[in-house]
């Protein structure tokens, strides 16, 4: 993810994320479950640990992440995004396993946008270190005008995007056909919010407005249950895991009504369809959901 700051100017972009973690059952502050890793001195604790902000300046952006990785299960965040001219701005919720040649990682970003334009969220999915399977969806609804929930849901069968519990991605497992799934190594969770209007809004051809900073964006409820690493070891194995059950296999028929919904209204970009990246459709692509 690119995070090119630009000198001279003075932004301060802040983020206040409530935490109400749930792994195996127990709540956590801040410090008990994440790290900072990046710019401790632009991340302050707020309501004992329950909240915390994120500050990005001309010196330095921010972040953080969970101090374990997961290997399958489900995490969530309740996120209201940037009010008004948001655009150049990207608010990131994302798993990473932190390896490089061989990366798997899991993205929600959310790319600012002007006044009065709908927010766009971007997804990608890297499996065995490869990616660029970029989707893009036009929400429908103001999401900073109210709380909504953004959830990954991955298991040996399928990863499913969520905006709401309305699926808004879903890549299936296709090992059978020698498609890369990621299945092997375990992912942290982390947030960052920062500027990228080389790239963010429209190309890079909206840059962000500095007259509109501070900007904000609000997090809470943050969950996540899936198998800690290190942890028991036949935890990500166990077919008895809620999230592995039938019910989680594949999309139900709710949610497949509400996934043809979202594909014929409110994409605006797949790399499936992209002819000028892939004259030949990527393998994946030809999956029925």
């Amino acid at each position: 993810m690119g995070m090119g700051l630009r000198n001279g100017f003075l932004l301060i972009l802040s983020c206040v994320v409530t935490l109400s973690l749930s792994v195996l059952g127990r709540p956590a502050t801040f410090l008990e479950d994440f790290r900072i890793t990046w710019s401790d001195s632009h991340i302050r604790q707020i309501d004992g640990g329950r909240a915390i902000q994120l500050v990005l300046d001309q010196n330095s952006g921010c972040g953080f992440a969970s101090k374990r990785q997961y290997l399958f299960g489900r995490v969530s965040m309740k996120i209201k995004l940037i009010p008004g001219d948001s655009a150049g701005t990207v608010t990131a919720f994302y798993m990473n396993s932190d390896t490089d040649a061989v990366r798997d990682e899991l993205d929600f970003e959310f790319l600012g946008n002007r006044t009065g334009q709908p927010y766009t969220v971007q997804t990608n999915i890297y499996a065995h270190g490869k990616g660029d399977r970029e989707q893009r969806v036009n929400l429908w609804f103001d999401p900073a005008a109210d709380f909504h929930t953004y959830s990954i849901m991955w298991n040996h069968h399928q990863i499913v995007f969520y905006i709401d519990e309305v699926p808004i991605r879903v890549y299936k497992n296709n090992e059978a056909r020698n498609i890369p799934y990621p299945k092997l190594q375990p992912m942290g969770v982390y947030s960052t919010l920062w500027e990228a209007d080389d790239w963010a809004t429209r190309g890079g051809l909206e840059k962000i407005d500095w007259t509109k900073a501070p900007f904000l964006a609000y997090y809470k409820d943050f969950d996540i249950e899936g198998c800690p690493v290190p942890g028991p070891v036949n935890c990500a194995t166990n077919s008895r895991n809620w999230w592995e059950g039938t019910a989680y296999q594949a999309l139900n028929a709710m949610e497949a009504k509400r996934y043809r919904w979202v594909r014929m209204n409110h994409v605006i970009y797949d790399y499936c369809t992209d002819k000028s990246r892939y004259p030949v459709t990527p393998p994946e692509c030809m999956s029925i959901i």
